[in-house]
């Protein structure tokens, strides 16, 4: 049941109310989610269409980048229409719309790099079980298991947030809607939505971390351990060095915003942070994982070479 107060639109307040640097960040973050769109979507398009990628790391890969393609279109192009918009107004549906698709990408993708920490888990630590624990069924499975979950922590926020009452003020103070900004604006009690947000959210983004934490550790202990030769080390630890940069990059704002308790929060501080994980780490991760990655780099120059 949707919201049956008189607010029927919010006001996004941006990134910033200083006029003259409207069109410069529209440049500025246009140029980023082109970057972002077009790296993700190679290296999108080189798992899907070269046979020598068709592996289930490669597979997961693949799935992180259709994720960050996803994560920023639901705030950016928004975003930039504002920056030329003199009414940055979004529908009360359009709000809610934005809060689920921010939740539902976010959380899936927080799973997904658990996914993947145990995948690399299994490839260095039981190699010659790997085909078999790895198999197509099972990677097929975890996919799906964890855009469904995500997709119903998401509903969960979603519909909670509708139902709450808006009877001041519609201006948010963020570039997209988000449930702590629009818990600010609530008239009655949001002690629910509170703790759905600490404790549902707080499981669905440290759960995965501690298990992607947990799988770094088994691996780091296995090559010290088990592993004599300096080569396989070096290149062992180097097929997890993309992944595990790509989890700091992801977790270390998101933990920074949601577990940082409200009071102590600033609006400015949270707008950077928001900018941080929401369009600087989606077009971050294409690149870090093109310069440190051999096969998806010779992918790309076997793709190029073929189109010119």
């Amino acid at each position: 049941m949707l919201n049956q107060t008189s607010i029927t639109e919010f006001l996004l307040l941006g990134v910033t109310d200083i006029q003259v640097l409207q069109t410069f960040l529209f440049v500025v973050f246009l140029a980023i989610y082109f970057a972002n769109v077009t790296g993700n979507g190679a290296i999108l398009m080189v798992v899907i269409s070269d046979p020598r990628l068709h592996s289930p790391m490669y597979f997961f890969l693949g799935n992180l980048s259709c994720l960050d393609i996803c994560y920023s279109t639901v705030t950016l192009p928004k975003m930039l229409e504002n920056f030329l918009s003199t009414h940055k107004a979004i529908s009360f549906l359009g709000c809610i719309s934005q809060l689920h698709f921010f939740h539902f990408l976010g959380s899936t993708e927080a799973m997904l790099l658990a996914v993947m920490a145990f995948d690399r888990f299994v490839a260095i630590c039981k190699p010659l079980h790997y085909p078999l624990i790895m198999n197509y069924q099972l990677c097929t499975q975890m996919a799906i298991t964890i855009w469904t979950i995500g997709f119903f922590h998401a509903l969960l926020h979603s519909i909670m947030t509708s139902r709450l009452n808006f009877c001041g003020s519609n201006h948010i103070h963020h570039f997209f809607c988000d449930v702590k900004p629009l818990l600010e604006l609530a008239c009655g009690n949001t002690e629910l939505n509170q703790w759905l947000l600490n404790t549902v959210t707080g499981t669905i983004a440290m759960g995965p971390f501690f298990l992607t934490l947990l799988s770094y550790f088994y691996i780091i202990t296995h090559l010290f351990f088990k592993t004599r030769c300096c080569s396989m080390l070096h290149k062992a630890l180097s097929t997890c060095a993309s992944h595990f940069m790509v989890v700091i990059l992801f977790y270390a704002p998101v933990l920074f915003t949601y577990i940082r308790p409200t009071s102590s929060s600033s609006v400015d501080q949270d707008r950077i942070i928001a900018i941080m994980y929401s369009v600087v780490t989606p077009v971050l991760n294409p690149l870090i994982y093109t310069l440190r990655n051999k096969e998806v780099e010779g992918a790309l120059s076997r793709v190029i070479r073929m189109r010119f």
